[in-house]
């Protein structure tokens, strides 16, 4: 049973970017078609940029394909844009903002309901509330105000802690909603539901019958026309810090009490904070970093992330991350977790992989063609969504031969299934005031407190290598010592059949 969605107004700062564009009005008009949006609603456009309500929906128009059947349906959606020229770090234009809000209600019969979308630069997260605050648009007294983030939520510990200090001057934390597109994936939320409504995994979800978990995501992309911003940032601060942490809570959690979000959100973070700390020390042998390199893939050449543009040609910032770590728990005592990220690997996937122990017995393993069949379940985030579960058969004929098989259901099975988008259920989740999805400022907080000594160790011990791989490959040669026994997952883009061809 969906929550009926109240009517607001949906304030998007840096409305003429990309991310308004390409993500944004494509996942509300997906809620539209869905009817899964209010009937009063006005999304509110404000950026620098001069132009009227029509110039907008004229803009805004070219990136809904439109078709002959659904024409009349974007028109429709459309009549809910409209548009305020203001200059955003200039506190003294927010009154205009405020009145046009007051006028917008007043119009269509809309209460004082406001969420503020920043898709704006980094620079402007602490301008926008001071100036929303200083006009009183963040008192929640007559309605509710919802103030939504995306990353970067800061670009180390000290930054991050004085972003949500900042933030809590002028909102409250149940108004902030830190946005991580990661996780409004389908198939992230499914790993909750794949753990803790099935009584055959929940109870062997321990160090007593797990043998180490791995989660990868990989990318065939290299830094494209972001170069500039790569090289500041790196693999650890885009990829590691945020999805893969918020990954990895989710898989290493305790039971919540509720599903609802403060309870999903305190096991998250008591997560984090069992993680074993990795001292500056420790770094070089439990973090390896790469950089991709030039290489041909295929029949082309494709060139290396230093003659990228915009980036240092010594640069030293990292596109790929393999880390290994432990969680000091009752349940994870022991077992080690493998993390790695990367640009220009072979196939674009992201998964998590459940590495089972052997049976203690190898009853069949005396032949020297099967060694031990090991159990791995495969949640695949992205493609080919779905479930793989591996375990061992006998083959057909006289003598125990045993082979692994692969048992898997995928998301595409479900017939007349909508799939949301990402952007598209957590728009909706902020528009019921649902957080669940939603990164809190204090585990936000203790994930950099996590990764700042390795950003550190990289910064200041010159000696730690940073390893070329070429383009195309899985990441540095040496990425294989970090894995004690065993090597990594090579995973496909399709999730069935990774042992008989990959698709490169």
């Amino acid at each position: 049973m969906m929550k009926q969605t109240e009517p607001h107004i949906l304030v998007i700062f840096g409305a003429s970017g990309d991310l308004t564009k390409r993500k944004l009005i494509p996942a509300l008009y997906e809620l539209h078609t869905q009817q899964l949006l209010p009937e009063k609603l006005a999304v509110l456009g404000v950026s620098r940029t001069e132009l009227s309500d029509a110039g907008f929906r004229e803009k805004m128009k070219e990136f809904l394909s439109i078709q002959p059947h659904n024409e009349k349906d974007i028109e429709a959606f459309l009549e809910h844009l409209y548009y305020q020229p203001l200059s955003t770090a200039d506190s003294s234009e927010y009154p205009i903002l405020k009145s046009r809000l007051e006028t917008l209600g007043k119009e269509l019969s809309i209460p004082e309901n406001y969420i503020y979308y920043l898709s704006t630069p980094p620079n402007l997260y602490q301008i926008i509330p001071q100036s929303l605050a200083e006009v009183g648009l963040n008192d929640a007294k007559n309605g509710f105000k919802r103030l939504i983030i995306e990353k970067p939520f800061g670009t180390d510990l000290k930054s991050a802690q004085e972003l949500n200090k900042n933030l809590r001057n002028y909102f409250d934390e149940d108004q902030l909603y830190r946005i991580d597109h990661y996780l409004g994936k389908e198939t992230v939320q499914n790993m909750l539901v794949t753990r803790f409504s099935n009584g055959i995994f929940e109870p062997i979800w321990n160090h007593n019958f797990i043998h180490h978990i791995e989660i990868t995501s990989a990318e065939t992309l290299g830094v494209e026309d972001r170069g500039g911003y790569y090289d500041h940032s790196g693999a650890m601060r885009d990829m590691v810090q945020n999805h893969l942490m918020q990954l990895v809570g989710m898989v290493a959690m305790e039971p919540p009490v509720v599903i609802e979000a403060d309870a999903i959100r305190n096991e998250i973070l008591k997560v984090f904070q069992s993680l074993r700390p990795i001292s500056e020390a420790e770094v070089a042998s439990h973090v390896i970093r790469g950089q991709y390199t030039q290489s041909h893939i295929g029949k082309e050449l494709v060139k290396g992330y230093r003659e990228e543009s915009g980036v240092d040609r010594q640069s030293r910032t990292e596109t790929f991350v393999a880390m290994k770590f432990f969680i000091d728990n009752f349940r994870w005592a022991g077992v080690p977790f493998y993390i790695r990220t990367g640009k220009k690997l072979p196939a674009r996937v992201t998964e998590v992989v459940i590495h089972f122990k052997n049976t203690p017995h190898h009853l069949f393993g005396n032949q020297a063609d099967t060694g031990p069949v090991n159990n791995q379940l495969v949640l695949r985030i992205q493609p080919d969504e779905g479930i793989l579960l591996k375990i061992g058969m006998k083959v057909p004929g006289a003598g125990f031969r045993v082979q692994t098989v692969n048992m898997d259901f995928h998301y595409d099975q479900l017939s007349d299934v909508y799939l949301p988008t990402a952007y598209g259920r957590l728009l909706l989740d902020c528009m019921q005031g649902d957080a669940t999805l939603y990164a809190r400022g204090d585990a936000v907080e203790k994930a950099w407190e996590y990764v700042q000594p390795i950003l550190n160790a990289w910064k200041n011990n010159h000696e730690i290598p940073i390893y070329g791989y070429p383009a195309g490959t899985w990441g540095p040669d040496v990425v294989d010592e970090l894995v004690e026994s065993g090597t990594w997952r090579y995973p496909c883009k399709n999730l069935a059949h990774d042992g008989e061809y990959c698709e490169l």
